[in-house]
């Protein structure tokens, strides 16, 4: 028996929770597929992201044992319902997959599906992925689907989210080589100011409506389209933010050679000496080498064009079997008492969120005229 929308609306409040911890993206789509496969107590999940040569960028499964997804074999290609989804853009629900005219058969290794639903992932008229679970959980007469209408509904508020994420997803990997001190000003302010407000918004809707769910059903539902239409707003928020932002450097160069490139520009683009050294650091796991290029960039934001400062250095060095980061500046510095003025003009607070999201430390030392030193160490992977 499928779970009520207490535990439905729990799982959309865990979804949005990773999210607003800038997991890296794959982290965050398994929190989706977990969570719709939980909610609608399926045997399987999956969401794929297409590619443009026919096949999928991304395909990430639940459900599904390591060993069983290495003897599958390579990922799908775009056809039958697969591509019924993604190419007519509707909702597909079946008694039986496999007695679909569409159907083309699996690998030998491929559990057998039957009962099947499935939900384009849209942003506005863009089919971003599919997302889709089969064999439902539940007592069900021969010929039957075990996925109902309310099922449906329900999936299709997870897909809402799951466009919120991919979105989310392109503005990361296009904002990676960011220097532009005006460019990095922009993306921060839309994505630090507005989506973080939305997301946070949309986990309170949806906690709100857990709320009411058994003493107002009614009111309970007024919340769910209220969480879908911020979840529109959102991503709407996040495709603007996109526009225009060069691809990263990140996975290919490393933090090190990342860093060094974007510190030289700066220095060439403003009057302060901007210098940078590389200590002993050793390769750490993507998500952290993220984390720390990005409290980077926000604290050489800061020192560039609040401080005043006439010399910038920033280092990172091993510490015990992690890392450590360091801005310091000469500039004017700040009360770092002062939390509530300091954090939204420095975002200091995006600073630290970076930090916890992946196990790690920001410390802020600052005083007034003599300049700041913003120190981030993050543990060994």
């Amino acid at each position: 028996m499928s779970q009520g929308p207490r535990s439905g609306l729990a799982a959309v409040s865990s979804a949005l929770l990773a999210m607003s911890r800038h997991l890296e993206v794959r982290d965050v789509l398994k929190t989706i597929v977990s969570s719709a496969r939980e909610l609608l107590d399926a045997q399987y999940a999956a969401l794929g992201v297409p590619d443009d040569h026919g096949g999928f960028a991304q395909f990430v499964v639940d459900g599904v044992s390591d060993a069983q997804w290495k003897a599958i074999g390579p990922l799908p290609r775009q056809h039958g319902i697969l591509a019924s989804m993604l190419h007519e853009a509707r909702p597909e629900r079946l008694a039986d997959v496999r007695k679909d005219p569409r159907f083309e058969g699996w690998p030998a290794a491929h559990p057998d599906l039957a009962d099947f639903l499935g939900l384009p992932i849209r942003d506005g008229d863009e089919v971003m992925g599919a997302l889709f679970l089969a064999n439902k959980n539940c007592p069900k007469p021969e010929g039957s689907c075990g996925f109902t209408e309310e099922d449906e509904e329900l999936l299709a508020t997870l897909a809402q989210h799951a466009a919120i994420a991919l979105t989310n997803a392109r503005l990361y990997e296009r904002s990676r080589e960011l220097t532009i001190a005006e460019e990095r000003s922009r993306l921060a302010h839309e994505l630090h100011d507005a989506v973080s407000q939305k997301l946070f918004s949309l986990r309170l809707t949806a906690q709100a409506a857990a709320a009411l769910v058994d003493r107002d059903p009614a009111r309970a539902k007024g919340e769910l389209h209220q969480v879908a239409a911020l979840a529109a707003e959102a991503v709407d928020e996040l495709r603007a933010a996109v526009v225009e932002l060069r691809p990263a450097a990140l996975d290919e160069d490393g933090l090190i050679a990342t860093l060094r490139t974007q510190i030289q520009v700066l220095d060439r683009a403003h009057t302060a000496r901007v210098t940078f050294a590389g200590n002993g650091f050793r390769a750490l796991p993507a998500a952290q080498e993220e984390a720390l290029l990005r409290v980077a960039q926000e604290a050489l934001h800061n020192a560039l064009r609040h401080s005043g400062a006439a010399h910038v250095d920033v280092s990172v060095g091993r510490r015990g079997s992690g890392a450590v980061l360091r801005v310091t500046d000469d500039g004017g510095g700040f009360d770092p008492k002062a939390v509530r003025r300091a954090g939204r003009h420095l975002g200091l607070v995006s600073m630290r969120d970076r930090a916890n999201g992946v196990g790690g430390t920001l410390t802020v030392e600052s005083v007034p005229g003599k300049g700041t030193t913003i120190e981030m160490e993050v543990p060994g992977g």
